[in-house]
Protein backbone atom coordinates (compact mmCIF):
# COMPACT_ATOMS: atom_id res chain seq x y z
CA UNK A 1 0.00 0.00 0.00
CA UNK A 2 2.89 2.23 0.76
CA UNK A 3 4.82 1.66 -2.36
CA UNK A 4 1.38 2.33 -4.28
CA UNK A 5 1.20 5.86 -2.77
CA UNK A 6 4.69 7.00 -3.59
CA UNK A 7 3.82 6.23 -7.11
CA UNK A 8 0.80 8.55 -7.09
CA UNK A 9 3.22 10.65 -5.39
CA UNK A 10 5.96 10.74 -8.02
CA UNK A 11 3.19 11.09 -10.39
CA UNK A 12 1.60 13.89 -8.99
CA UNK A 13 5.20 15.87 -8.57
CA UNK A 14 5.93 14.88 -11.77
CA UNK A 15 2.39 15.97 -13.64
CA UNK A 16 2.86 19.68 -11.53
CA UNK A 17 6.01 19.73 -13.05
CA UNK A 18 5.21 19.26 -16.34
CA UNK A 19 2.27 21.89 -15.95
CA UNK A 20 4.59 24.38 -14.70
CA UNK A 21 6.77 23.87 -17.43
CA UNK A 22 4.40 24.35 -19.81
CA UNK A 23 2.72 27.56 -18.49
CA UNK A 24 5.89 29.03 -18.41
CA UNK A 25 7.50 28.08 -21.51
CA UNK A 26 5.20 30.26 -23.81
CA UNK A 27 6.11 33.32 -21.40
CA UNK A 28 9.62 33.07 -22.39
CA UNK A 29 10.79 34.20 -25.17
CA UNK A 30 13.84 32.35 -27.25
CA UNK A 31 16.35 35.43 -26.65
CA UNK A 32 15.66 34.89 -22.29
CA UNK A 33 16.87 31.09 -23.46
CA UNK A 34 19.48 32.32 -24.45
CA UNK A 35 20.67 34.24 -21.63
CA UNK A 36 19.48 31.41 -19.26
CA UNK A 37 21.67 28.88 -21.31
CA UNK A 38 24.92 30.87 -22.00
CA UNK A 39 26.45 30.37 -18.52
CA UNK A 40 25.15 26.97 -18.60
CA UNK A 41 27.07 26.07 -21.92
CA UNK A 42 30.09 27.78 -20.46
CA UNK A 43 30.12 25.20 -17.80
CA UNK A 44 29.62 22.34 -20.49
CA UNK A 45 32.56 23.67 -22.49
CA UNK A 46 35.05 23.19 -19.40
CA UNK A 47 33.55 19.97 -18.64
CA UNK A 48 33.88 19.16 -21.94
CA UNK A 49 37.26 20.12 -22.75
CA UNK A 50 38.12 18.70 -19.43
CA UNK A 51 37.23 15.71 -20.20
CA UNK A 52 38.65 15.28 -23.85
CA UNK A 53 41.97 16.17 -21.64
CA UNK A 54 41.40 13.64 -19.19
CA UNK A 55 40.43 10.97 -21.91
CA UNK A 56 43.80 11.65 -23.75
CA UNK A 57 45.71 10.65 -20.21
CA UNK A 58 43.61 7.62 -20.35
CA UNK A 59 44.18 6.60 -23.61
CA UNK A 60 47.96 7.22 -23.13
CA UNK A 61 47.99 5.13 -19.99
CA UNK A 62 45.71 2.27 -21.79
CA UNK A 63 48.39 2.24 -24.86
CA UNK A 64 51.01 1.90 -22.75
CA UNK A 65 49.52 -0.88 -20.82
CA UNK A 66 49.09 -2.54 -24.06
CA UNK A 67 52.43 -2.86 -24.99
CA UNK A 68 53.73 -3.73 -22.34
CA UNK A 69 51.23 -6.27 -21.72
CA UNK A 70 53.53 -8.55 -22.97
CA UNK A 71 51.82 -12.47 -23.48
CA UNK A 72 49.04 -11.66 -20.92
CA UNK A 73 45.91 -11.70 -22.38
CA UNK A 74 44.08 -10.23 -19.69
CA UNK A 75 46.10 -6.89 -19.55
CA UNK A 76 46.20 -6.66 -23.17
CA UNK A 77 41.79 -6.85 -23.12
CA UNK A 78 41.85 -4.74 -20.05
CA UNK A 79 43.81 -2.07 -22.27
CA UNK A 80 41.21 -2.31 -25.16
CA UNK A 81 38.07 -2.09 -23.29
CA UNK A 82 39.88 0.83 -21.80
CA UNK A 83 40.01 2.28 -25.31
CA UNK A 84 37.04 1.19 -26.25
CA UNK A 85 34.67 3.18 -23.56
CA UNK A 86 37.35 6.44 -23.60
CA UNK A 87 36.14 6.71 -27.32
CA UNK A 88 32.84 5.96 -27.00
CA UNK A 89 32.61 8.33 -23.84
CA UNK A 90 34.51 11.09 -26.11
CA UNK A 91 31.54 10.29 -28.58
CA UNK A 92 28.83 11.10 -26.06
CA UNK A 93 30.44 13.57 -25.24
CA UNK A 94 30.73 15.70 -28.18
CA UNK A 95 28.08 14.72 -30.45
CA UNK A 96 25.34 15.64 -26.82
CA UNK A 97 25.02 19.38 -27.86
CA UNK A 98 24.05 17.78 -31.73
CA UNK A 99 21.75 15.81 -30.84
CA UNK A 100 20.04 18.43 -28.44
CA UNK A 101 20.08 20.98 -31.64
CA UNK A 102 18.25 18.38 -33.66
CA UNK A 103 15.59 17.71 -30.87
CA UNK A 104 15.20 21.24 -29.94
CA UNK A 105 14.89 22.35 -33.52
CA UNK A 106 11.24 22.46 -35.73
Amino acid sequence: MLQRNNRRTTRGIIFVITILVLAILPIVSAADFDEIFEPLQTIYDLVKYAATTIAGLIMLFAGITYITSGSDPGKREKAKNMIMYVIIGLMVIWAAPFVVELVLEP
